[in-house]
């Protein structure tokens, strides 16, 4: 089981070109079982990258395994990705996925928190929570620039 981002797949594909080392880049990548790529939509204008994971695409579809793909919309909407990779796209399931509710989201936080060592009181997650609704993305965001600021300025 692998997760990757698409940049950090697209510095491996750089990465295994500049190491001459693409027959491992290809045989690790066949060989999963689960491959989660996030944020797809960073391919855009990527060609080679995008090639190269047409190939994996089929490769592990052929070999009846998983492919979990996100992106900030539907694939067909992504600019500078290549029709053929959409196509593949709509072989699956295309879920949207709702922002999460305000009492996750403060769940998030209060775990986020714990994972960075700091104290983070329910009043605080509140109020983050209630005012960021878009993604996770956007909360994490948030709670570093509340520890940043708190950091600075010696407080908690």
């Amino acid at each position: 089981v692998r997760y990757v981002h698409a940049e950090d797949y697209y510095s491996d594909v750089v990465r295994a070109y500049q190491q001459k080392s693409f027959d491992v880049f290809k045989r690790y990548y066949r060989s999963l079982d689960v491959l989660l790529l996030d944020d797809v939509q960073f391919f855009n204008g990527k060609n080679r990258t995008q090639e190269e994971f047409f190939y994996v695409f089929n490769a592990l579809s052929e070999s009846k395994k998983q492919i979990v793909i996100s992106c900030d919309t539907y694939p067909k909407n992504i600019s500078g990705l290549e029709d053929r990779l959409v196509t593949r796209f709509d072989w699956g399931l295309t879920v949207q996925i709702e922002p999460p509710e305000t009492e996750m989201r403060v769940a998030i936080l209060k775990k986020k928190a714990e994972q960075e060592q700091v104290a983070l009181d329910d009043e605080g997650a509140l109020y983050i929570a209630k005012h960021l609704r878009s993604n996770v993305r956007e909360l994490e965001g948030a709670l570093k620039k509340v520890l940043a600021y708190s950091a600075f300025h010696g407080q908690q």
